[in-house]
């Protein structure tokens, strides 16, 4: 497995009967979880691998406003402030430290785009500024290399990806909720046309609401409803390394390489500019979709055919509750990195910082990304089915946002004023008509 997940250990029995069942153990049906069980909502989180055991242990761990589609802006103010009393209000160490988020610039256009984007950031009262100089030359101790200038949001923070997740889902324990992992959910029944129950690989758990947090794998379950989920996946390679001394204390991006400190003195590496996009069958059903977000950021993604491609084929066909699904067959997608491209990366990033020169890289991994068409998520009732919530779709930024996206899910659930508008985030704008725009810049 890609990295080192302390396992949870799942409860030792199915519910018969619940409020609400969470279809996934990343951080956004944890945090889902959490807020539901916290309000005396009886939930259950069905997990079929383990807790964080796919893109939520294999992200950056950045916690940003910073270069965030304004659309998430609500949404991520409500997160940060509630990742800055998390290690407190879980009673256990999530990572989050608030150091700031630096974006360099090399070019005149790229200070523009950041320039653009501040306009849009101040209207939301969003601390950022454009730093350049010796400002900036402090920011990027151990550096050699020297940039334009750089968009800098101090109130931004960082997180451990493993740590996090892990400890959202025991502080859901805690408050009540049944964490049931090896737990595939197979399939949903309906009766009338609503949620009624979930059909998991041990049993039945009745139920009037699901909540489909289910990353990667959320177009696969919502295909056995016939319900369509424009949604590809991204593969992002990662690496870390062993302690290093001098270095930033700010998450960094450039176009050459990304870092984020770790709490073990390590750096979190990666290069947000080498994503690999798998050709697989719903790259020609959603090709439409996709196009406009395709054409706007080519030149960061390489497209390949490799067996991902008969993988798919293969899990695409509906299988009957009663048989293993293909969710049990793969608990976990732990695709290889690029190791190539991280090899490249760290030379660049050694090159600029001298001081990881004696650095070495201690392990190495890859994640799935689950991206839609204009890279915002889907937080949203799916009318077709009453009783059914979506929660996907993250796109590569889902972890700094996943606190406030699973209160936004758990006020849907409870019909509840929601803590930000989510009219943005609804299901229907594939399909209303609503012009679907790209993210544009990072």
């Amino acid at each position: 497995m890609g990295l080192f997940v302390e396992p949870l250990p799942s409860e030792n029995r199915l519910p018969s009967k619940v409020d609400v069942v969470v279809v996934g153990g990343g951080i956004v049906g944890a945090s889902a979880a959490l807020f539901l069980a916290k309000r005396g909502v009886k939930v259950a989180l069905c997990e079929k691998g383990n807790i964080a055991g796919e893109q939520s242990s294999r992200n950056w761990g950045w916690v940003r406003q910073g270069q965030r589609d304004p659309r998430e802006f609500p949404l991520m103010i409500e997160s940060l402030r509630l990742w800055e009393r998390m290690n407190e209000d879980l009673e256990s160490e999530s990572g989050f430290r608030r150091a700031g988020i630096l974006f360099a610039s090399d070019s005149d256009e790229n200070i523009a785009q950041n320039e653009a984007w501040l306009d849009e950031a101040r209207q939301h009262q969003i601390e950022a500024r454009m730093v350049s100089g010796s400002e900036l030359q402090r920011l990027t101790p151990g550096a050699d290399k020297r940039w334009k200038a750089g968009l800098f949001c101090a109130t931004d923070g960082r997180a451990e990806p493993h740590l996090a997740t892990t400890a959202i889902a025991l502080a859901a324990r805690r408050s009540g909720a049944s964490v049931l992992t090896n737990c595939a959910v197979r399939g949903l029944e309906l009766s009338a046309g609503s949620v009624s129950a979930v059909i998991t690989e041990h049993g039945r758990i009745c139920c009037s609401t699901v909540v489909v947090a289910a990353g990667a794998w959320s177009r696969r379950f919502l295909k056995d409803l016939d319900i369509t989920l424009p949604q590809l996946k991204v593969l992002g390679s990662v690496m870390r390394t062993s302690p290093v001394e001098g270095g930033p204390e700010a998450a960094l991006w450039s176009t050459e390489f990304a870092l984020r400190k770790r709490i073990d003195g390590g750096y979190t590496i990666a290069n947000g500019h080498a994503s690999v996009v798998s050709i697989v069958p719903d790259s020609f059903r959603f090709f439409a979709n996709f196009w406009p977000a395709l054409r706007s950021d080519f030149k960061n993604l390489r497209l390949r055919v490799d067996d991902r491609f008969i993988k798919e084929c293969s899990e695409s066909h509906h299988t009957p509750p009663d048989r293993i699904s293909p969710y049990e067959r793969t608990r976990v997608l732990d695709p290889a990195p690029d190791k190539a491209s991280l090899r490249r990366t760290f030379e660049r990033l050694k090159k600029a910082f001298p001081v990881f020169a004696s650095a070495t890289v201690v392990q190495q991994w890859a994640g799935l990304i689950d991206v839609t068409p204009d890279a915002i998520p889907v937080i949203s009732q799916v009318d077709a089915v009453p009783g059914l919530i979506v929660a996907t779709g993250f796109s590569g930024h889902g972890f700094g946002i996943a606190p406030g996206a699973g209160r936004l899910a758990a006020d849907l659930v409870r019909g509840t004023p929601p803590v930000v508008d989510p009219t943005d985030f609804r299901f229907s704008r594939f399909t209303d008509g609503t012009r679907v725009r790209p993210l544009t810049g990072v």
